[in-house]
């Protein structure tokens, strides 16, 4: 130890270089230990249409597409589900961006790969898939599906087939973007979110509407984009992305960021002017409770 070093110095010294040392030679795995132990998702504050904390990867098959966290269960966490039921003539890539982007806030998305998704069987057939998946311990989605959230979502034929497959008991919560009218509510108890297009002259915001009338016996949501087409909600989903991810995570997540959003005595986003054209929420919905005090 150099001569002008005091003793005391010298000590603080070696306790920094073997903080360094200790540092550099945990490498990137010791940060990996510490997120483990929180079995969280992380917040992402109300950033609802940026880009969320994983990576995504894809994997394509023969009956459905899945997006999901690239490393799932990092943190010790688990992963809820969105099954997905494309438009009349569609496939799953068609709306890649926007899936890709809820499997970024932490989504196992089950997409169903057929074109005429209306009646929900493959939608449906996704949760099975992954109850099989979760169970085998040979497969990558092993112990990492939270099986206890899930939600249905769709597009326009497949948003009326997001309402028809909330039939299941172990759908939570709906979220039908601008749904064709080959549904029933009444077969539904899960809380829904309605989205419409201001300028939409295949899906009329008029029957979206009618929908979420006849959806009075469950907490509901009715968003009507402004200026907003048919097909404005495919790719990255526009304008749609943001408050449909909100939705997700308040329902399968418990974001308490989102809440105010959509439910209790305040309206965090019909206030929004640029974005919504019409809001409405039925009684259902101003009575979730707020966040205890």
């Amino acid at each position: 130890m150099p001569r002008f070093l005091s003793r005391r110095g010298g000590r603080a010294l070696c306790a920094l270089l073997l903080a360094v040392l200790t540092a550099v030679c945990a490498g990137p795995g010791t940060a990996g230990a510490t997120e483990a132990a929180t079995g969280r998702i992380p917040s992402v504050g109300t950033a609802w249409d940026q880009p969320g904390p994983y990576e995504v990867d894809v994997d394509i098959e023969a009956v459905h597409t899945f997006y999901h966290p690239k490393d799932m269960g990092r943190r010790g966490e688990l992963h809820p589900v969105v099954i997905w039921g494309n438009g009349t003539g569609a496939v799953p890539g068609i709306y890649s961006s926007l899936l890709r982007h809820w499997a970024s806030h932490g989504f196992i998305v089950a997409a169903a790969n057929t074109p005429t998704s209306n009646f929900a069987i493959s939608m449906r057939a996704g949760i099975d898939v992954l109850e099989h998946r979760n169970a085998d311990s040979s497969s990558p989605y092993y112990r990492k599906v939270d099986l206890e959230h899930i939600a249905s979502a769709g597009h326009s034929q497949g948003g009326a087939a997001a309402v028809n497959a909330a039939a299941d008991p172990r759908v939570d919560t709906a979220l039908p973007i601008q749904p064709g009218p080959l549904t029933d509510p009444d077969l539904m108890d899960e809380p829904v979110f309605y989205l419409a297009g201001e300028r939409d002259h295949i899906v009329w915001p008029a029957l979206v509407k009618a929908l979420y009338r006849d959806s009075s016996h469950v907490p509901a949501v009715y968003g009507e984009v402004r200026g907003a087409g048919h097909l404005s909600s495919i790719g990255d989903g526009g304008d749609f992305r943001g408050p449909t991810t909100a939705w997700l995570r308040f329902w399968l997540m418990g974001d308490e960021n989102a809440r105010g959003v959509f439910f209790g005595p305040g309206c965090g986003s019909c206030t929004d002017t640029n974005l919504w054209s019409g809001w409405d929420r039925n009684s259902g919905a101003l009575l979730i409770p707020g966040p205890a005090a």
